[in-house]
C-alpha cells in the first residue's frame, strides 16, 4: 500500500460511497465519545438526571424529586414517616381502618370522634401497632358540629408538632326515611354532620397546612350514593350530602392547589366514594329491611359487599406522594356497582 500523504487519514485513500439517488458522495460520520454520565460507574442520581427531563424548579412546582422516589428506597412514595394526620369519624369502622393504614406507613395519626372514649375496636387497633412502624395512634373527642372546639383541637395538634400533613374526613351518619316524612330538623342535622362538618374539618386542617407551609393532602369520604340512588334504601338526604361532598372536593382542590409566592398552598383535595361496606351502620339497615343485603349483592359485579379493610390502602394512596399529581378527583371503589 502506498505511503499516506501528510495530514491524510487512512480512510481518505478509499473511495467515498455514492448516494444512489442524488449521485453525490456520502458524508462520513466521525465517532462520538460517550459521556461519563452514561457509564456504569456513574452515580445513579447523575445518570438518572441525564435521561430524565430537567426539573429546574422542582421545589417550587411541588414535583417529587427523582432521587427520593425512584428506586432509592422501597415504596418511598407511600412513606408517611414524620407526618401528622387526622381522621374524623375514626373511633371505629371505616375511619379507624383507614387510620391504621396511615400508622402502618409511619404517620402520627389522631382519630377524632364524638364518643367520650373510642370503641374497643380502637384499643385493639392501637395494640396492633409495632414499634418498627414508627407511627402512633391517638384519640381526641370532637363533635364536628361544634366548630369552635373542632378548631381548638386541630390547632393544638398542629402547634404540638409544628406541622399538619393530611386529613381523612370520614365522619358521617345515615337516616333511612321516605322523603315525605323528613322534617327540617332531620335534614339539617344530617347535613350538619355529613356536609358542614366535613367542610369545617377540611378548612380547619387547611389553615394549619397554610400556617406551617405543609403541602398536604385531604381525602373527603363521600359515597357511590353521591352519584346513584341506592336501590332498596330510601335515604335522599344522605345521598344528597355525599353528592355535595364530591363537589366540595373539586372546589377546595381548585382553591388550595396552586403554590403561592410565599410558599403556601400545594394542598391536594380528593373525594373517595366507597360502595356498600359491611359496617355497623349497614348491618342495622339489614336488620330493618330483610332482603336488602341480597339485593345489593346481586347489583354488584363481584357479587359481594366490601369490608372496611379493602379501603385502607386507598386512603394511604390519597394522602401519600403516590398520588402527588391527583387532585379534584372522585375515586370510586364500589366492586363495579356503578359500572353497569
Amino acid at each position: 500500500m502506498p505511503l499516506l500523504e501528510k495530514g491524510a487519514s487512512r480512510l481518505s485513500q478509499f473511495p467515498r460511497p455514492i448516494c444512489s439517488i442524488s449521485k453525490q458522495p456520502l458524508l462520513r460520520l466521525r465517532p462520538i465519545k460517550a459521556k461519563r454520565a452514561f457509564l456504569p460507574s456513574c452515580p445513579r442520581s447523575r445518570a438518572f438526571s441525564v435521561f430524565s427531563p430537567p426539573r429546574l424548579d422542582a421545589e417550587k412546582e411541588g414535583t417529587p424529586r427523582s432521587q427520593e422516589n425512584v428506586g432509592m428506597k422501597r415504596l418511598a412514595d407511600f412513606d408517611l414517616a414524620g407526618g401528622v394526620y387526622l381522621v374524623s369519624g375514626g373511633a371505629r369502622g371505616l375511619g379507624l381502618t383507614m387510620a391504621e393504614g396511615l400508622v402502618e406507613a409511619g404517620g402520627k395519626v389522631y382519630c377524632l370522634d364524638i364518643a367520650d372514649k373510642p370503641d374497643e375496636e380502637f384499643e385493639e387497633a392501637k395494640g396492633r401497632i409495632l414499634p418498627e412502624f414508627g407511627g402512633s395512634l391517638d384519640y381526641r373527642k370532637v363533635d364536628v358540629r361544634d366548630t369552635e372546639n373542632l378548631n381548638q383541637v386541630i390547632c393544638a395538634i398542629g402547634k404540638e408538632h409544628g406541622r399538619m400533613d393530611g386529613l381523612i374526613a370520614a365522619a358521617g351518619v345515615q337516616q333511612v326515611l321516605p322523603a315525605t316524612e323528613y322534617t327540617v330538623d332531620d335534614a339539617m342535622n344530617m347535613m350538619a354532620i355529613n356536609y358542614t362538618g366535613v367542610f369545617m374539618t377540611a378548612t380547619a386542617v387547611a389553615r394549619q397546612m397554610i400556617k406551617y407551609k405543609c403541602r398536604g393532602s385531604i381525602c373527603l369520604i363521600a359515597s357511590m350514593s353521591g352519584i346513584v340512588a341506592n336501590k332498596g334504601l330510601l335515604s335522599p338526604v344522605y345521598n344528597s350530602s355525599k353528592a355535595a361532598v364530591i363537589q366540595l372536593a373539586r372546589n377546595l382542590s381548585m382553591e388550595w392547589g396552586r403554590i403561592q409566592p410565599e410558599g403556601t398552598g400545594g394542598i391536594r383535595v380528593n373525594a373517595l366514594s366507597p360502595g356498600h361496606i359491611i359496617t355497623p351502620m349497614v348491618l342495622d339497615n339489614f336488620k330493618q329491611m330483610p332482603g336488602l343485603r341480597e339485593k345489593w349483592e346481586s347489583e354488584n359485579q363481584l357479587g359481594r359487599l366490601a369490608s372496611p379493610e379493602e379501603f385502607k390502602s386507598a386512603g394511604l394512596f390519597l394522602l401519600s406522594r403516590a398520588s402527588s399529581f391527583m387532585t379534584g378527583t372522585n375515586l370510586v371503589i364500589d366492586g363495579g356497582h356503578t359500572a353497569w
